[in-house]
């Protein structure tokens, strides 16, 4: 059976040390950056399915190969088969199986779905336009959890995580007429998975985003990118792939601003350094400048809106164009507003979310929580003024000492960071959440940052850590302080905690202000998580737990206590939304629903989303 594509390099050993030569192996086969912008044929919309929860169109009994009555991928018109009589016959047809739309989780499609975890198959006939000596490519926004990939009975490709892009060539499976595309989509989790099987979130199953056919040119742009430095000049590179790829002349344009050529090498790759225009104007959340770049070369043109800007560190300061800022922030789960939502972000649904944090909370910066959001998501945050956090879902535990799950989360950073290196607004890439503390689990997320910093040196590396109460003498009247306890702290440009102090533990409302905290003064601290459980419209005067008026003290009390915190540079209180969760059964409060969101699923606001409204407010008047 071939491994999956983000596990085709094999890992010799932990190879923890290895990890900045190593990154250079995690490139995919194909990028195709721009893809959005390029010609390509969408085939969102009805998609046939069925469901195969004993994986029996994979394998039979014993592992054996699938029975070919059963195996879903066949390019073969059943009906018709059928029609001919004979003693074969098949158990299914995916030319008459229901249908369902896509993209979009199957969780939020039919009654049936809503906790259905395994595999179903998925079916879409198309027609491709000619080639005529061009090449053609299937791009996956996003495919949860694995895929398996079939183009007219052949298969294409396969795939783990279901975040994350994936590109697959299917230039010479591509036929004139009828084409069809069968998708093998596996929801499962386990131990060795990213995430494993234990979340606090909805994991949904699917084709959660956009499929695209795109079309290039023989000798092709896949990969371009450009980025800002510090002394005032733009760096970047421009990749090609194709027959003609070699000693071929690159050109960048950067609005009407500039224009800069250079030369590829005999691999196809050209560099380009300039020094910034006089007239660039830098991205920034109150003015998020964007401009359009385009790359050309041979016969394909690429074009991007792209923004210009600097991010970095200066003791306990987050340096955004050289001037400090504080980040007014929110979490967000990727879920649309409804009471059923399917994780389907359609730009209105992305824009919704994004303009009650920049224009309702007056922020100017969201962690987008626990793993890559889609690109229509990050490309808005560009549009709209949003700095980000960006994360993998190395989530309260992996298999911290299987070089395979290891080498799984490597790839999932670089497909992210090669999808999304080019949005300003990406800021921060973080390599983990709250996970305990352990010798090989700080090893595994040390190879995360080390791999961080060898694909992506321009942005600041960060993660979620737990605190701990300690006392600062052994004694018993001991001081007793909030504190980080976790050697990860050597490889972070930032730190970021959780602290849940008044919602989980003993601690009242009233003695949150109190808490002393002792963090690292030559670093920014942000308080990554914080947040309180309310049903929207249950109100109770003596502030009961899951109380829209206890949430609101909450944020008061932990507000007060954070302004304390010499250090803190920035917060992204949990969460914006109400979202989907399988843990919270409460019948009364949750019935599935986690309800630490300021805002109720369907979008209406509680109590203290007014509070951290305010808050920010009165922080943007000060910059």
């Amino acid at each position: 059976m071939k491994k999956f594509i983000t596990t085709l390099l094999l890992v010799a050993g932990w190879a923890i040390a290895c990890v900045p030569a190593a990154a250079r192996d995690l490139r995919p086969a194909f990028l195709l950056t721009g893809a959005v912008h390029r010609d390509s044929q969408d085939l969102s919309g009805q998609w046939t399915y069925s469901k195969d929860l004993y994986r029996t169109g994979l394998t039979d009994i014993n592992g054996w190969v699938a029975k070919s009555r059963m195996q879903r991928y066949r390019d073969i018109d059943i009906a018709a088969e059928e029609a001919k009589g004979g003693t074969g016959f098949f158990e299914f047809d995916m030319d008459r199986g229901p249908r369902i739309a896509v993209p979009g989780a199957w969780n939020a499609a039919q009654p049936e779905l809503r906790y259905y975890d395994g595999l179903i198959w998925f079916q879409r006939k198309f027609k491709s336009k000619p080639l005529n000596g061009g090449r053609a490519f299937l791009r996956f926004e996003a495919v949860n959890y694995k895929a398996y990939v079939y183009l007219n009975g052949k298969e294409i490709g396969r795939h783990e995580g279901g975040f994350t892009p994936f590109t697959l060539e299917v230039t010479d499976a591509l036929r004139a007429g009828d084409n069809r595309l069968t998708v093998g989509v596996d929801s499962t989790h386990d131990a060795q998975s990213i995430p494993t099987f234990i979340t606090d979130w909805d994991l949904y199953g699917g084709i959660t985003r956009p499929v695209r056919l795109v079309y290039t040119p023989a000798t092709f742009i896949d990969d371009a990118t450009l980025n800002l430095r510090a002394d005032g000049r733009i760096t970047g590179e421009v990749r090609l792939q194709g027959p003609r790829a070699a000693r071929q002349t690159v050109t960048v344009a950067i609005g009407t601003l500039a224009t800069a050529t250079a030369v590829a090498d005999a691999d196809g790759r050209a560099v380009f350094d300039i020094k910034a225009p006089a007239g660039l104007e830098r991205w920034s959340p109150d003015s998020p400048k964007l401009y359009d770049v385009r790359f050309s070369a041979a016969s394909d043109t690429v074009r991007d809106r792209m923004g210009f800007r600097t991010i970095a560190v200066k003791g306990s300061q987050i340096l955004l164009n050289g001037k400090p800022i504080f980040l007014r922030g929110i979490s967000l789960h990727e879920e649309e507003f409804g009471p059923n939502p399917a994780r389907n972000m359609t730009e209105s649904a992305s824009r919704a979310l994004l303009h009650e944090i920049k224009h309702g909370l007056n922020g100017n910066y969201v962690r987008l929580s626990h793993y890559p959001h889609s690109e229509v998501t990050v490309r808005l945050a560009d549009e709209m003024g949003l700095l980000v956090w960006s994360e993998i879902p190395v989530y309260w535990t992996v298999d911290w000492e299987n070089p395979d799950v290891l080498r799984k989360a490597l790839a999932m950073q670089a497909e992210t960071i090669y999808r999304d290196r080019n949005r300003a607004s990406v800021v921060m890439w973080s390599v983990g959440n709250e996970t305990p503390v352990s010798a090989p689990r700080t090893r595994f997320h040390g190879a995360m940052a080390d791999n961080v910093r060898a694909l992506d040196p321009t942005r600041l590396i960060s993660a979620a850590l737990l605190v701990e109460r300690r006392k600062v003498n052994d004694d018993v009247d001991g001081e007793e302080v909030t504190a980080i306890q976790d050697p990860l702290m050597d490889k972070l440009d930032v730190l970021a905690v959780n602290t849940y102090a008044g919602w989980y533990g003993n601690d009242t409302l009233d003695a949150l202000p109190g808490l002393k905290w002792r963090v690292p003064a030559d670093r920014p601290l942000i308080l990554s998580e914080f947040g309180a459980d309310a049903l929207a419209g249950y109100r109770d005067d003596g502030n009961k737990k899951f109380t829209e008026e206890y949430q609101a003290g909450y944020y008061r009390q932990t507000l007060a206590m954070a302004e304390k915190i010499p250090t803190l540079r920035g917060m992204s209180p949990w969460i914006l939304k109400d979202f989907r969760s399988p843990r919270r059964e409460h019948p009364v409060i949750q019935n599935g629903w986690n309800r630490k969101g300021l805002l109720s699923e369907t979008g209406v606001r509680k109590q203290a989303f007014g509070v951290l409204a305010d808050y920010y407010r009165a922080k943007a008047g000060g910059r």
